[in-house]
């Protein structure tokens, strides 16, 4: 049966004249009601008329790039460099491909609204930054979207996001985000550290989840105890970093090792050890992650992992345009690499474990 537009308005509990507004563009809506709208669209799989049915396997010049926060670096570089491959010739002979990044603020929903309007749009290709939320309704609707944009022939690429078995049609570049986090905790407990803080991300997102877990099995391969008290979640910024820092030291004045979610949130670390008269890396040792381009110049530089961040980005430009290969099985894991530099040492009167 066709479903009409008095269909999806009944199904939004707005009238038509609403719907028309929020398909058409062409008039100011509410952002409440327009999500609304467009789930209920989503959920009837509603389309304009008869033309646009017919066109529903074809593609446009619209490439989407979806990103929690266009202001973090970690997803400025990657969006930069998926744009740089897909403004240039691309799938069309002489043909450019028009990037739109869509920044989701981490909104669940929002991600869910720009699959939506990008499915309707006719997307040639999405591509999906950093990690998934782990709500079991949300991914269920986030993999039935990338199916039906697949299905649709739009390509789907995930880009330091773990694969999505329930999309079989979307292509991963996953970072090894467990791997990263074991390495860098391995570090500093060769270092000599035992008693270190863990500032963790916020605990929906896979990204956390996985750098906390590869932490963790560093400390349990050494028979090191996971105090719970010396983990804090809190967001990926700079202020978090602040805040968990100076709980942490609340809890365990005798830390001696500060891990931080990423090197933002490492920068904020270091402030609130500064400012509670801590030298770093002589009293008190400071990890980032994902290597952002600041890390270099913090001081004392910042011991980080480096995940390639720009490549990653160019590889899945290229891969959404069909110009390089999906990797085998449509999986990639993205290695990280160690980088040691000025803000780690071993903890005060205390040198690197024997190796004996």
């Amino acid at each position: 049966m066709t479903v009409t537009l008095a269909d999806v308005a009944a199904r939004a509990q707005v009238s038509p004249a609403t719907v028309s507004r929020v398909l058409n563009g062409n008039y100011p809506v509410a952002a409440s009601t327009r999500e609304r709208v467009l789930r209920a669209v989503d959920e009837l799989d509603y389309v304009l008329n008869g033309p646009a049915s017919s066109l529903a396997a074809a593609t446009s010049d619209l490439v989407g790039i979806l990103v929690n926060d266009i202001a973090d670096p970690f997803f400025g570089i990657m969006a930069a460099a998926i744009q740089s491959e897909i403004e240039g010739p691309g799938g069309r002979a002489g043909g450019e491909r028009l990037g739109v990044v869509c920044n989701t603020g981490g909104i669940a929903e929002r991600e869910l609204t720009y699959l939506t309007l990008l499915q309707r749009q006719r997307a040639a290709a999405v591509v999906l930054t950093g990690g998934a939320v782990e709500d079991a309704p949300h991914a269920a609707a986030v993999a039935a979207k990338l199916r039906k944009l697949g299905d649709a022939g739009t390509q789907v690429v995930l880009c330091g996001r773990p694969p999505a078995p329930e999309a079989p049609g979307a292509i991963a570049l996953t970072f090894d985000n467990r791997g990263g986090g074991r390495q860098l905790t391995e570090h500093l407990i060769g270092l000599g550290h035992r008693r270190m803080g863990y500032i963790a991300g916020p605990e929906e997102r896979t990204t956390t989840r996985h750098r906390l877990e590869g932490h963790r099995a560093a400390l349990a391969a050494h028979g090191i105890e996971d105090d719970p008290r010396w983990t804090v979640h809190g967001r990926y910024d700079r202020r978090s970093g602040y805040e968990a820092t100076v709980e942490l030291l609340r809890r365990e004045p005798g830390l001696t090792a500060v891990v931080a979610a990423n090197d933002t949130v490492a920068l904020g670390a270091c402030a609130a050890l500064r400012d509670a008269g801590l030298r770093i890396p002589d009293e008190v040792s400071v990890a980032g992650f994902d290597d952002l381009p600041f890390s270099v110049d913090a001081v004392p530089a910042l011991t980080t992992v480096r995940l390639p961040l720009s490549e990653a980005g160019a590889r899945a430009g290229r891969v959404a345009m069909g110009r390089e290969e999906a990797p085998p099985g449509g999986i990639a894991r993205v290695r990280g690499e160690l980088m040691v530099r000025g803000s780690t040492g071993a903890p005060r009167g205390e040198g690197p474990r024997s190796s004996a």
